[in-house]
């Protein structure tokens, strides 16, 4: 592998952070309906009934995509996510 080969490779991952992302989260048997509709709310900025159509997603098929946006909007949302507790990602 050469060098420039490297340099080429770093400019293809920086393109792709522009490119939309999709903030999932993830069931678990801790954290209450109530407490996950919550924090959807206050991170996400959803509707309560958003929230609420989400949360049961992810109850019934185990993760919901919960917000669309680039990395770089998206993972001081998933952070926020992750402090309370919940399991999210961006993919």
């Amino acid at each position: 592998m050469s060098w420039q080969f490297e340099e080429e490779e770093i400019v293809l991952i920086e393109e792709k952070e522009d490119e939309a992302k999709g903030l999932v989260v993830f069931n678990d048997d801790v954290n209450s309906f109530d407490h996950v509709i919550d924090i959807l709310i206050k991170v996400c900025k959803h509707e309560r009934i958003q929230a609420e159509q989400c949360t049961y997603i992810i109850h019934f098929n185990g993760k919901c995509e919960v917000k669309k946006g680039t990395y770089k909007a998206l993972k001081p949302m998933k952070e926020a996510i992750l402090d309370e507790g919940i399991n999210a990602s961006i993919v």
